[in-house]
């Protein structure tokens, strides 16, 4: 019997960088689609479908995509979804620092470019690949249903090829040093916070409380990214803090709450800046609700107040250049 050659690889290893994801565009009709996908996995909701799809499908589905598609609206921009953009500009600065030894993809685990069509033309043209959710503190809620979504791929996959993933990086050295020039970048433009009694708070996106209970490790890595920042930074004692932004339903989430943290801070601290550390890019959740929300909230209290939103790591030469820096050992071995 004669079987036919298997193709040869094309590139010795694979990346697959993998974001959350965004509507195609900010429309009703879109976001409702993105909501229904994202909103539909376990990971994300973990409650017993008998509760949660009355609830998901009556109401929410129902009512959030028109108010939503007004709020991507106002952070989109002319190329697209910034989360997108970056994500795409991200993976191609990645592309020409690795080589032409690896093939860099990327893709969205809700919406588009979907995890399964990447992955498996990833997989096509690579025996081995990593795959890399751009998420520095490990959740169930964020990393795991990446890995969740490229492991389902692969169970119908003839051909599999050998794989890897990038855990966390939570305390990345060269991770750290990025997130500090950010906030050097906003000093040099608007002086150093601490020295006329400002708050910077490092805003993280909330889980709920249950899941630390549980033992899922996110809380405690978010702090202690929090603490090597503040180090990193040489950051006086009561000058920073942490908080926990974007909760969503009624269950305790992890607290303090950024809103109303920095609505206290309003009326005792004349200047506030907020960086976003585990947002790897801008998107809905620092631009409008930091970005404008948080900071008109903030001015109520403090009309005469000084709000700096410090932008999240994009694709800015310290970020790409830290994440160089972790494919390169992950793929040891490999190339």
């Amino acid at each position: 019997m004669n079987f036919p050659d298997p193709l040869s690889p094309q590139y010795k290893a694979g990346v697959l960088l993998i974001n959350t994801g965004s509507p195609d565009t900010p429309d009703a009709a879109s976001v409702r689609r993105y909501l229904a996908e994202f909103l539909s996995d376990e990971r994300v909701i973990e409650l017993p479908k008998w509760k949660w799809w009355p609830i998901l499908h009556g109401i929410i589905l129902t009512v959030r995509p028109a108010k939503s598609a007004q709020r991507y609206k106002g952070v989109w921009t002319k190329d697209g979804s910034p989360l997108i953009v970056h994500t795409r500009k991200t993976a191609e600065k990645l592309q020409a620092a690795l080589g032409a030894d690896v093939k860099v993809e990327w893709a969205m685990r809700y919406g588009n470019p979907n995890v399964k069509k990447v992955f498996k033309s990833l997989a096509a043209s690579c025996e081995k690949v990593l795959v890399m959710p751009m998420f520095a503190q490990y959740a169930a809620q964020t990393s795991a249903a990446c890995v969740d979504e490229v492991l389902s791929t692969m169970l119908k996959m003839r051909s599999q090829p050998s794989l890897r993933t990038v855990r966390d990086y939570h305390l990345e050295p060269a991770y750290i040093d990025a997130l500090a020039a950010q906030v050097k970048a906003s000093w040099e433009q608007f002086g150093r916070h601490d020295e006329v009694g400002g708050m910077l708070v490092m805003s993280f996106h909330g889980i709920p409380k249950k899941s630390s209970e549980l033992g899922d490790v996110y809380e405690r890595q978010c702090k202690e990214t929090a603490a090597a920042l503040a180090e990193r930074l040489e950051l006086r004692e009561g000058s920073w803090m942490v908080a926990f932004q974007s909760r969503f339903g009624r269950e305790e989430w992890l607290t303090p709450y950024t809103l109303p943290t920095v609505q206290r801070l309003g009326k005792t601290c004349s200047r506030v800046d907020v960086i976003c550390p585990g947002f790897a890019a801008d998107c809905l959740e620092t631009l409008e609700e930091i970005g404008d929300e948080l900071r008109c909230a903030y001015q109520l209290e403090n009309p005469d107040g000084a709000f700096h939103y410090i932008p999240a790591l994009n694709d800015s030469d310290k970020a790409v250049a830290a994440y160089e820096t972790i494919i390169r050992r992950e793929l040891g071995g490999w190339i």
